[in-house]
């Protein structure tokens, strides 16, 4: 064991491991946390890392990589399309940062040229190949200045997948990085499956030696951490490799990675893609890698929209992005893509900020504060609204006809009450559906113009 002196934090500090990969003739599994015939285990030893939050944050993109490995492909006009979208809601200080393309089809590689022909700073057009010297040579004549390349770091993938060991690994990996550099074209080392990883015995040696390579040769290495199952978890004190926080701390602590060289990537495969990927800001990666919606492989990636508030949240403000276009993308997601998006997504599913509670209801006329969690109109171009049921009542009834007709009903009003007689009626005599829009606009005229006989 031994222990430094740390400038930043003026306290001798136990030291990063000196030992390099730790070769072993077998895999370590970690079959105390992974027993793949039960639930994983979620590990405590009450060690905690300080919070490290960078001066700058962002977002990157995976939409037309991961995201198109668990559909059918974007035309080239629609990754158009959404990479000019994109460039919008990333705003002038262009908080989306990146966004990263496969290069392998004639068509992606013609949306690619397309997407740089438009000269947005932001988001910058990235690749993602296999490694290998003619892939990077294609990256390069395609103009483009950094490129993903896959790295593996569990013992899952080097030994079970691979049928290495770990020193082979990583000397095949180092190899192909100097490979990308020579090219001319900066790496982006994706360490897939790094929460089932060795993180003492391969993850630091090896990113280690990534670093050095990077003072080596003048050319930055960035570090993608890829939660690749979605194991990650952010409880304080859980054991390693599981744990978010201890991830970032490792990679920027003992590997000394600088915190805008790091990024995170996430599935959501234990509904926790969000949380993961805000802990991994909070502890030292300036970077989180999404795809709009959460669309990606398995369960998706983080989703990119999430994202965009839990900066707003962190940082205070939207530091110029555009949420307004949030809402254009879920809109040409289901009309022209054909995507349908389950529709109690927050921010984007048409019922996220739509009640049937008539007791919800009452409260939004009252004060719309009461159950809209901001001002969706303002924020998200999108008023709250009311879908009429049998729990809707007098007050949702009364919400409905206010925003169809642009009017201010009041609940005692005999049109009001004559829909509501029809809403009932209708319910007790057996429907179970939901009463739809264009039923209600009927439903109301008639309600109207009866209201006016009787006064």
């Amino acid at each position: 064991m031994h222990y430094v002196y740390n400038k930043k934090t003026n306290l001798l500090e136990h030291g990063a491991p000196r030992d390099g990969v730790l070769d072993r003739p077998d895999p370590n599994l970690f079959r105390d946390q992974f027993p793949y015939d039960e639930v994983p285990k979620t590990v405590f030893n009450y060690r905690r890392v300080p919070m490290d939050m960078p001066e700058n944050i962002w977002i990157t993109d995976t939409t037309f990589r991961d995201g198109q490995q668990s559909r059918e492909p974007y035309t080239v006009e629609q990754i158009v399309h959404i990479y000019k979208a994109l460039n919008r809601l990333g705003g002038p200080k262009g908080i989306i940062r990146q966004s990263e393309f496969f290069l392998y089809s004639k068509r992606d590689r013609e949306a690619c040229i397309k997407c740089l022909e438009l000269g947005y700073q932001f988001p910058e057009v990235t690749g993602w190949i296999r490694a290998s010297k003619k892939d990077f040579q294609m990256v390069k004549e395609l103009g483009l200045k950094e490129t993903g390349i896959l790295v593996s770091c569990s013992d899952y993938h080097i030994f079970l997948q691979m049928k290495k060991n770990r020193r082979q690994a990583m000397e095949d990996y180092l190899a192909v990085v100097r490979e990308c550099i020579e090219t001319g074209v900066r790496p982006r080392c994706h360490l897939e499956d790094i929460t089932r990883a060795d993180f003492y015995g391969f993850v630091v040696p090896f990113v280690t030696e990534l670093m050095n390579l990077a003072k080596e040769t003048g050319i930055p290495v960035k570090i993608r951490a890829c939660d690749t199952m979605g194991y990650g978890v952010t409880f304080p004190g859980t054991v390693m490799p599981r744990s978010v926080q201890g991830v970032v701390y490792n990679l920027t602590h003992h590997a000394n990675v600088p915190h805008e060289m790091l990024e995170w990537h996430g599935h959501n495969d234990f509904y926790r893609s969000v949380t993961n990927a805000s802990n991994a800001w909070l502890y030292g990666a300036s970077g989180v890698n999404t795809s709009l919606f959460g669309i990606g492989e398995r369960t998706g990636n983080t989703p990119l929209e999430a994202m965009v508030f839990e900066y707003a949240q962190l940082r205070g403000t939207l530091d110029g992005m555009n949420p307004h276009v949030i809402t254009e993308l879920a809109e040409y997601y289901e009309k022209v893509i054909g995507y349908h998006i389950p529709p109690m997504t927050p921010f984007v599913g048409k019922n996220f900020n739509v009640t049937r509670a008539g007791i919800h209801a009452d409260g939004l006329l009252k004060n719309e504060e009461i159950y809209n969690i901001f001002d969706t109109t303002k924020i998200l171009n999108r008023p709250w609204r009311v879908i009429i049921s049998n729990t809707s009542g007098v007050a949702g009834i009364t919400h409905w006809m206010n925003s169809f007709y642009e009017k201010t009903f009041d609940k005692k009003d005999a049109a009001v009450l004559l829909v509501k007689d029809w809403v009932d009626s209708q319910y007790e005599n057996g429907r179970i559906t939901l009463i739809s829009d264009e039923e209600m606009a009927t439903v109301t005229k008639l309600a109207l113009e009866e209201a006016l006989t009787i006064e």
